[in-house]
């Protein structure tokens, strides 16, 4: 027994850091989650779950943060059953949601290690239940761990573990995440994550006299009834599907590909940064005027036509703006607004906006 307590004590205490991690790297990513729970729950239970929403940002920043201080504190078995209690409640929490999650198909992806591991709804409430069952095992078994070290020194420690943990959110926050697991980080290809990777390969469910049946390959009998279709290689299919330019003149997705492209991504105009605009433009009017390598500046938004008409005015923005999906371009960059420089499709630079560069960072990346 006092193996397994030793065990479940190094993994629990290890996953709660390293999903506490992965987690605040991205709060802005972690943030867009709660909000899609928040919406869900406000369907299903409440709208007070509506109110919620302006805080997801500071929720994402705090739940990270815990999620991390708890795992140090139980590593270090400083206050040993409250942590134990603590992490309990946490995980019957987030097992509830999961659950939810999977048996109502709400959320597909709960988010548990954000975009560095995609977990399936079932998948994240099978981990939460054995996380939960180990969690109960060292309520049970705690007296088998090692002896802790000096309360006060651990005291410290846990103190110094909180300090970095909101550190790293509140910087992550205000610049781009440490490390970028999305589709549209610095060095991948766009048009090339477009396509699949390998030709994509499917099993057919058919029904037949109230029986089941599959099939590699579609059946000619005509007397089967489809049921479903299930791809037998996923991981080959595109790893962007909804990458989309386009303004009123047609669609202009190609030529974003095409040369180098400045993209000034602007998600929405009532939440964006209006100080940084002077920034950008001083960074728009130099690459206009660079003739060895060519810039061409775009601008993206999911506003309306006559919103960011209004706006771009405003803040005296002057280059063409285009329409994108507004969860695309949050993936694209954590930032509003956000800078995005392309070379023929590849992504060779990205910026918050508190991060703009000056011409010459731009034309050392061409």
């Amino acid at each position: 027994m006092k193996l397994i307590s030793r065990i479940c004590w190094l993994l629990v205490g290890g996953l709660f850091i390293f999903s506490g991690l992965i987690k605040i790297n991205d709060p802005v990513g972690t943030a867009i989650k709660l909000e899609e729970y928040f919406e869900v729950f406000a369907t299903d239970f409440s709208p007070i779950f509506l109110a919620l929403e302006p805080y997801a940002l500071y929720l994402s920043i705090f739940l990270s943060a815990l999620e991390i201080i708890l795992g140090v504190a139980l590593l270090l078995r400083w206050r040993l059953r409250q942590v134990l209690v603590s992490l309990l409640v946490i995980i019957v929490f987030f097992t509830f949601l999961t659950f939810y999650s999977a048996y109502f198909n709400k959320v597909t992806d709960c988010g548990c290690f954000g975009d560095a591991i995609k977990l399936t709804p079932w998948q994240s409430f099978t981990k939460d239940v054995v996380l939960l069952v180990m969690i109960l095992i060292l309520l049970v078994t705690q007296r088998y761990l090692p002896k802790p070290g000096r309360e006060a020194t651990a005291g410290w420690a846990v103190a110094i573990t909180a300090i970095i943990a909101f550190g790293i959110g509140i910087y992550a926050y205000l610049h781009e995440p440490f490390i970028d697991f999305r589709a549209y980080k610095v060095g991948n290809n766009i048009p090339a994550l477009m396509k699949p990777s390998a030709q994509l390969k499917y099993k057919y469910i058919m029904e037949k006299n109230g029986e089941t049946q599959e099939f590699t390959t579609y059946p000619t009998d005509t007397t089967f009834k489809f049921k479903q279709m299930v791809a037998l290689n996923p991981e080959a299919g595109p790893k962007i599907t909804d990458f989309n330019v386009w303004n009123d003149s047609g669609d202009f997705t190609q030529q974003v590909f095409q040369g180098n492209k400045l993209l000034i991504i602007v998600q929405d105009v009532r939440k964006s940064h209006p100080e940084s605009f002077n920034e950008i433009s001083n960074l728009i009017n130099g690459a206009e005027k660079v003739t060895a390598k060519k810039i061409e500046p775009m601008v993206l938004t999911s506003s309306s036509g006559h919103d960011f008409d209004v706006f771009r005015h405003e803040v005296n923005l002057a280059a063409p703006y285009y329409f994108a999906d507004g969860t695309v371009l949050k993936t694209m960059i954590r930032a509003n607004p956000g800078i995005m420089l392309l070379k023929n499709g590849v992504v060779v630079g990205k910026w918050h906006h508190n991060d703009v560069p000056d011409l010459q960072t731009v034309q050392a990346l061409l």
